[in-house]
């Protein structure tokens, strides 16, 4: 019985380090709360999880927003229950080559009830407090063979509001 305990331990000690999240692992993890934290409309939780001086960059063309300018936008909607829901897809974390291994970048496609496939894009900091997003970027992706036709409707838009 104790060998076999003595085993188990030696065993679970040996292989701890395979289990033991990775850098790219832990990115994840944050985008994974922000998007359960939008979608459940819970603004603390979801602004809690970029820097300070984060930027926000939506699917229109005016929406550049700083963090208190994004929060001024969604706070409204949050305190009504209304949030967003994003469930990726697919998603690739690369972690930049610096020494202190604290900057990462990350795109990933995104499924929508309401507008079907999205990508979301950007860079997360790691600091004392962990991970953080400094920049997210919300895209639609345009198939190829319906560009033409959807960046000639943007334009008549831009021209129609004279952008």
């Amino acid at each position: 019985m104790r060998a076999a305990a003595l085993t188990l331990v030696l065993a679970l000690t040996l292989a701890a380090p395979a289990l033991a999240a990775t850098p790219e692992d832990d990115v994840g993890a944050v985008l994974d709360q922000l998007h359960a934290a939008a979608s459940k409309a819970d603004g603390p939780t979801y602004f809690g999880l970029y820097t300070p001086d984060a930027v926000f960059i939506g699917t229109d063309a005016t929406e550049r927003w700083s963090m208190l300018q994004f929060r001024a936008y969604a706070e409204p909607y949050f305190a009504k229950g209304h949030g967003w829901t994003y469930v990726p897809r697919e998603r690739h974390v690369i972690l930049a080559p610096v020494d202190c291994r604290c900057v990462a970048w990350f795109d990933e496609l995104l499924d929508s009830k309401s507008y079907g496939t999205a990508r979301g894009a950007g860079v997360l900091v790691k600091g004392a407090d962990g991970w953080k997003i400094s920049q997210y970027v919300l895209s639609f992706p345009i198939p190829n063979d319906v560009a033409d036709e959807v960046t000639a409707r943007i334009k008549a838009f831009e021209a129609e509001k004279g952008k």
